[in-house]
């Protein structure tokens, strides 16, 4: 971690003292403002997590971690925000500093940093202002070792769209348990197209604790009822074919995961999973539907739109080694 002192001659860096700092913090403003005031009551975040960079009243940068409900540590970096009006090499300066003193104040040292994630639009590219945001960000992270993960599409299903009736090709029964869903996950990860699993594989985990690391970091966290959790299978003789999760996080019904099984991948199965998870979700009235994939899952990519999902938001996610 590259050594920065506490504060700058020209401005300084520190927590926010409380709740009521929450104005302070808002100076700078991202998508995900609407959700932090619920976020502090909730306990998801804490002022000691929240940092700003500040010259006199002014908000050069910001930052802040998030966690589950009553989680006693920073699960995800998902705010960090320059003032995108200072001289580029200020706001270099002002998002360096920021990031490496609050990550030391705030992580112990041999604890790895959480993954940093910020939602983008779809068009971000060919947008020069969008592309700006997101080039600096990038860069002032890839500064402290950070490197890019995966670019993923936010995509939404949304009231009135149709969801198609059962095809009949598959039959669905309820999850029983845990391990139930994790023999199916567990081969899953053979040749999956997500970056987050791979990176998983390729750090020495096996199949089955890579879906037990899922299950139990993710999967296991929502209220949602498991009751609304399926595996496909095929009639008559119930060989499972996949399995869909869909479930409510502390925002919104999500397709939380979504699975094939290698054996059964090329036939058209994806489809009628994902309509079942669509139609558990559809079913209780939801404003919309979330669900997200990698860009570089196309198969994924397709299924969602086939079933009517809009492509509303991207997302990059960027770890630390």
């Amino acid at each position: 971690m590259t050594a920065v002192p506490a504060a700058h001659p020209e401005f300084t860096v520190r927590a926010l003292s409380g709740p009521d700092e929450l104005p302070l913090f808002q100076r700078l403003s991202y998508v995900l403002d609407h959700e932090l005031e619920d976020d502090l009551a909730t306990g998801r975040r804490r002022p000691e997590w929240m940092w700003v960079a500040l010259r006199g009243e002014r908000v050069l940068a910001r930052l802040s971690w998030w966690t589950t409900a009553g989680g006693d540590r920073p699960l995800a970096l998902d705010f960090f925000d320059v003032d995108d009006e200072l001289p580029p090499a200020e706001r270099s300066e002002a998002g360096l500093r920021l990031l490496e003193t609050a990550t030391a104040a705030v992580l112990p040292a041999d604890v790895p940093r959480p993954e940093y994630g910020r939602f983008i639009p779809p068009d971000w590219r060919e947008d020069p202002t969008a592309r700006a945001v997101v080039e600096t960000r990038t860069a002032i992270l890839e500064a402290t070792g950070a490197r890019p993960l995966v670019e993923r599409l936010r995509l939404e299903w949304r009231p009135g769209t149709a969801v198609p009736a059962p095809g009949g090709r598959l039959d669905f029964r309820a999850v029983t348990d845990r391990d139930d869903l994790l023999a199916l996950m567990t081969p899953v990860m053979e040749g999956t197209l997500d970056a987050h699993a791979r990176d998983d594989l390729a750090s020495g985990l096996t199949a089955r604790e890579a879906a037990e690391k899922h299950y139990d970091e993710e999967l296991a966290g929502y209220a949602s009822p498991r009751a609304w959790w399926r595996i496909a299978q095929l009639p008559g003789s119930g060989e499972p074919v996949g399995f869909v999760i869909p479930a409510r996080n502390n925002y919104n019904a999500i397709i939380a995961y979504i699975g094939v099984l290698p054996g059964h991948r090329g036939k058209g199965y994806i489809d009628e999973i994902l309509a079942e998870g669509t139609r558990v979700l559809a079913a209780e009235d939801v404003p919309r539907i979330r669900a997200a994939t990698d860009l570089a899952n196309v198969p994924m990519a397709k299924a969602f739109e086939r079933a009517g999902y809009v492509n509303f938001e991207r997302a990059i996610n960027f770890v630390w080694d």
